[in-house]
C-alpha cells in the first residue's frame, strides 16, 4: 500500500530498495560521495568529523591499554609480501602495484611512465610485512618486549565491487601491531583487543555485537587464529566489525623477529595485529539510519544539538539570535560523556522547513527551533531523531539545558536497544539443514532483499559443510565461540549430522 506510506526524506526507502537507499543517505546525510577515481570515495566534513570521533574515541581506548601511536611507509616491497607465502596469496588479487618513478612526455603527445623501479612496491593493503621489517631490527632481548603500537593510516584494496564506507578501494583505518615474549601474553593481547572493539561497538556506536572466532577459511590470510566482533544490519546480514588476529610465530619467522631469552638462548616472538576502518560509519548507518536519513548516536555525533533560528521578518532576527546565542552558550556549559555539550547554530538564510529536513538527514540527535512564540514563551522548540520528524516538544529553554545530558543518554540507550531488539527476533535456533535453507529464503511478499537473519546453528568443523552451506545459501559462518569461554552446546552437524561441539552464527554478510 505504497500511496499510504509517509512522504519520506530518503527515496527509496529501506523497504523499496535496501541498497539504494543506503547509497543515498550517504550522500543526502552529507557523509560521503564518489570521487572521480573509480572506488574511491570524497569524505565530507560532516562525515569526517565523524570518523574524528570515532578516531578519537579509539584512540584513547588503545592509550588506556598501553599502547602508542607510530606511523610506518605507503609502499611495501614486493619480496617482503613474498615472505609469508598465505599472506601474499591472500592479498595478491587486491595488490596495487608501483612499477616507475616518474612520467616522461610521450612522443606521440601526453606522459608516460618512465624509470622502472628496480623492484616493484604494493601500495600498503595491510602493514604486517613492513611493520615486522621493523620490529626485527628494533627487537634484540626480551627486555625490548612486549612492543604495543598503533598506526592510523589510509590502505588500498584494489576492489571491483564497491560500495561507500563498507568497500573502497582506498580507505582509512587504525592498524595495531604487536610483539611479545610468550604465547599466552600474545593471545592475551589478541583477546584484549577483540573486547575492546566490542566496548566501543557497544557503548559508543550504541552497535550491539557477537564476539568470536572466524573459521579456519574466514581467518586473516598467515593468522593461526582471527577473533572478530559481527553486528546485524538493518537488511539483516552480517557485518564484521572488527578484527583481532593471534600471529604466532609466524610472521616473527618470515620477518626474523628474533629475542635472546631469558634462559639465554635465541627464540622467536610472539606476534599480533587488529584493526577497525572507515566500514564502522558504513556499519552506523545500516543499524540506525531510517527513511528520513541518518541517525548518529550521541556518543560519536559531530554535533549534539542543532539550533534552528526561524526568522520570518528582518526586523526580528537581532532579538531571535542575540536568544539563540544565549541558549547555545548555556548549552555548551553542559557535559555530557565528559565533555562540553556540543552545538551547532544554523542562521542561514534557508526556508525553515527545508533547513529543518537537512539536519533530520544529517542525523544530529537534538533540532531546537526558536522562533518569537517561543522567544515569548522564554521556551524553545525540540525533536529527538531517534523518534518522528513531527514528534516536537515546547519546554522551558532553562529546563531542556538543564536536562540535555539525560536526554542525549537516552538517545544513546534507546538506539542501542532497539538495534539488540532487532538482532533477538531475527535470530533463530536452526537444527537441520532444509530449516536453513527456509531460514535463508524470502518468502511471498517478503520486503525484497530484507529476509533472513542470524542462524545459530551446529556445525562439525569440517571444511566440505562450510563450503556447502556457502555455495549452496551464500550463507557464511560469522562467528564461533571462543573455547576459553568454555561455552559448549553439543549437538550434531546440520550437513553431515557429524558430532558438534556447540552451536555457531551462520549469515548473509557484506
Amino acid at each position: 500500500m505504497a500511496e499510504n506510506r509517509r512522504k519520506t526524506a530518503i527515496t527509496p526507502t529501506r523497504e523499496d530498495d535496501y541498497a539504494e537507499w543506503y547509497q543515498q543517505v550517504v550522500r543526502q546525510g552529507d557523509l560521503a560521495e564518489t570521487s572521480p577515481v573509480r572506488g574511491c570515495m570524497v569524505i565530507r566534513p560532516w562525515g569526517y568529523a565523524l570518523w574524528e570521533n570515532i578516531r578519537d574515541r579509539l584512540d584513547a581506548m588503545f592509550k588506556e591499554t598501553g599502547h602508542r601511536n607510530a606511523y610506518f611507509p605507503l609502499f611495501i616491497p614486493k619480496s617482503y609480501l613474498e615472505k609469508e607465502a598465505e599472506h601474499v596469496e591472500g592479498f595478491a588479487k587486491e595488490c596495487a602495484v608501483v612499477t616507475h618513478h616518474r612520467l616522461e612526455a610521450s612522443p606521440e603527445g601526453g606522459l608516460q611512465p618512465a624509470g622502472e623501479l628496480e623492484e616493484p612496491l604494493v601500495v600498503r593493503p595491510t602493514s604486517e610485512t613492513i611493520i615486522g621489517a621493523t620490529y626485527a631490527r628494533w627487537v634484540q632481548s626480551y627486555r625490548d618486549l612486549p612492543i604495543l603500537i598503533n598506526q592510523w593510516a589510509n590502505v588500498v584494496r584494489w576492489e571491483l565491487r564497491t560500495r561507500l564506507f563498507l568497500r573502497t578501494a582506498e580507505f582509512l583505518w587504525q592498524e595495531g601491531h604487536t610483539v611479545h615474549e610468550t604465547e599466552a601474553e600474545a593471545w592475551e593481547e589478541t583477546v584484549r583487543m577483540l573486547n575492546v572493539y566490542q566496548t566501543f561497538a557497544e557503548s559508543f556506536m550504541a552497535m550491539p555485537v557477537i564476539a568470536g572466532e572466524k573459521t579456519a577459511g574466514e581467518r586473516f590470510p598467515g593468522a593461526v587464529r582471527t577473533l572478530c566482533i559481527e553486528s546485524m544490519m538493518q537488511d539483516r546480514k552480517a557485518l564484521q566489525a572488527g578484527t583481532s588476529h593471534f600471529l604466532g610465530q609466524n610472521f616473527a619467522r618470515s620477518s626474523g623477529i628474533t629475542y635472546q631469552s631469558r634462559e639465554g638462548r635465541e627464540e622467536f616472538a610472539w606476534t599480533t595485529s587488529w584493526g577497525v576502518s572507515t566500514r564502522l560509519i558504513g556499519g552506523l548507518i545500516m543499524t540506525h539510519a531510517d527513511d528520513d536519513g541518518m541517525v548518529m548516536p550521541p556518543r560519536l555525533a559531530p554535533a549534539h544539538a542543532v539550533l534552528l533560528p526561524i526568522i520570518r521578518r528582518d526586523s526580528d532576527r537581532e532579538r531571535i539570535m542575540a536568544y539563540v546565542h544565549k541558549v547555545a552558550a548555556a548549552l555548551r556549559q553542559e557535559r555530557f560523556d565528559g565533555a562540553p555539550v556540543r552545538v551547532e547554530i544554523d542562521d542561514r538564510e534557508v526556508n525553515a522547513g527545508e533547513k529543518g529536513w537537512e539536519w533530520v538527514r544529517r542525523g544530529v540527535p537534538l533540532r531546537v527551533e526558536i522562533g518569537p512564540r517561543d522567544m515569548e514563551k522564554d521556551a524553545v522548540f525540540v525533536a529527538r531523531r531517534d523518534r518522528g520528524p513531527k514528534e516536537k516538544t515546547s519546554l522551558p529553554w532553562k529546563q531542556f539545558v538543564q536536562n540535555v545530558g539525560s536526554e542525549l543518554e537516552d538517545i544513546q540507550s534507546s538506539l542501542f536497544e532497539r538495534a539488540l531488539d532487532r538482532r533477538e527476533r531475527h535470530t533463530r535456533e536452526v537444527d537441520t539443514f532444509s530449516q536453513l535453507e527456509s531460514f535463508f529464503t524470502p518468502v511471498d511478499g517478503a520486503r525484497p532483499g530484507i529476509h533472513g537473519g542470524f542462524a545459530r546453528a551446529h556445525w562439525c568443523g569440517r571444511e566440505e559443510c562450510e563450503k556447502r552451506i556457502n555455495d549452496e545459501l551464500s550463507v557464511t559462518i560469522r562467528s564461533v565461540p571462543l573455547e576459553e569461554e568454555g561455552f559448549t552446546e553439543p549437538g550434531k552437524c546440520i550437513c553431515c549430522g557429524n558430532e558438534s561441539r556447540t552451536r555457531v552464527v551462520m549469515a548473509k554478510s557484506y
